[in-house]
C-alpha cells in the first residue's frame, strides 16, 4: 500500500500558539521518550512527529504499533504552570481535540475514560493518549490508527479512520488536531486549571461514553472496582459509585459492562 509521507512544511507553516515548533522524523522508538529525554531543553510548544514509532507505549506500559505512515504517531511538551493537580485533565482534553478533530473528517467518535477514542457505532478503539511528566514539563503522546486496514490492525476491537469510512489526508488531519488541542489546551491553561470555569468540564462530559455505563475499573495493582461511572471530578478522576458508596478513580482500565 503506497502511503505518502506528511508536508512538513505545510505543517511548520501553519503553526500557531501554544505550539513553537514542529519536527517530523522517519523514525524513533518512542516521540514520548524523546521529549521527556530532553524535557529540560526543549522549548515550551514542541511537537515531535515520526512516521513510525518502535516502541511506542500506552498506559500501563502496553505496547502500540502501526505500520509505517499508515497513522499519526507524535508528541507535544508543554509547561502548563497550572496547580499540579489540576494536570490530570490533560489526558482528558487531548480526547476531546481529538474527538473533534475526527468528528470534522466525518466519523462518528466518542471518548472511552481516560484516554481512549472510539469509532463507529461498535465504539472500537483507534487511538490512545499517554500523558507523562518531566520536572515542570508534561509530554502528551497520542497514536491515531488513520489508514490502517482491518488486516493490519491488533485486535478485533480496534478501528481506524479507514476502517470507519474516512477518508483522511494525514496532514491535514494533524493540523486540524494541533489546532483543536491548541484550543483546549490554551483555554484550560487560561483559566488556571479550572475545567469547570473553561467549559472543557461540559465538552468532556457530552463526548464521554463511560459515563451514565456501569463499568468494571481495573487498576494498576489489579483490583477491580464495578459500578456506575457517574462524572467527573475536578482533578479530572472517575467517580464511580459502588457497594452504595461513591469511589474515585485516578487511573485504571474501564470495561463498559453495558449500556445505560
Amino acid at each position: 500500500m503506497s502511503r505518502a509521507p506528511l508536508d512538513v512544511a505545510a505543517l511548520q507553516a501553519g503553526l500557531e500558539p501554544p505550539w513553537t515548533r514542529l519536527s517530523v522524523v522517519d523514525e524513533t522508538g518512542s516521540t514520548n521518550a524523546d521529549l521527556l529525554g530532553a524535557a529540560e531543553s526543549t522549548p515550551d510548544g514542541t511537537v515531535l512527529v515520526a512516521e513510525h514509532q518502535t516502541a511506542g507505549r500506552g498506559r500501563l506500559d502496553r505496547t502500540w504499533t502501526s505500520p509505517p505512515r499508515s497513522g499519526l504517531t507524535f508528541s507535544a511538551l508543554v509547561r502548563p504552570g497550572t496547580p499540579r493537580t489540576t494536570w490530570g485533565w490533560l489526558p482528558l482534553l487531548t480526547g476531546v481535540a481529538l474527538c473533534d478533530a475526527v468528528a470534522a473528517a466525518g466519523v462518528e467518535a466518542m471518548l472511552k475514560w481516560p484516554n481512549d477514542l472510539l469509532l463507529g457505532t461498535e465504539q472500537r478503539k483507534a487511538a490512545g493518549i499517554l500523558v507523562q511528566v518531566a520536572g515542570e514539563a508534561a509530554v502528551v503522546g497520542i497514536g491515531l490508527n488513520v489508514s490502517t486496514t482491518a488486516g493490519e490492525l491488533p485486535v478485533p476491537t480496534a478501528a481506524s479512520l479507514a476502517t470507519e469510512g474516512g477518508e483522511v489526508e494525514r496532514t491535514a488531519l494533524l493540523a486540524t488536531i494541533l489546532f483543536q488541542l491548541g484550543y483546549q489546551y490554551l483555554r484550560w491553561r487560561n483559566a488556571r486549571g479550572n475545567a469547570e470555569a473553561c467549559g472543557l468540564a461540559v465538552d468532556y462530559q457530552e463526548r464521554c461514553a463511560t459515563l451514565g455505563q456501569n463499568v468494571t475499573v481495573t487498576t494498576a495493582d489489579g483490583a477491580a472496582l464495578r459500578g456506575l461511572a457517574m462524572g467527573i471530578d475536578r482533578e479530572g478522576r472517575l467517580r464511580v459509585t459502588a457497594d452504595g458508596r461513591e469511589h474515585v478513580v485516578a487511573a485504571g482500565d474501564v470495561e463498559h459492562v453495558e449500556p445505560s
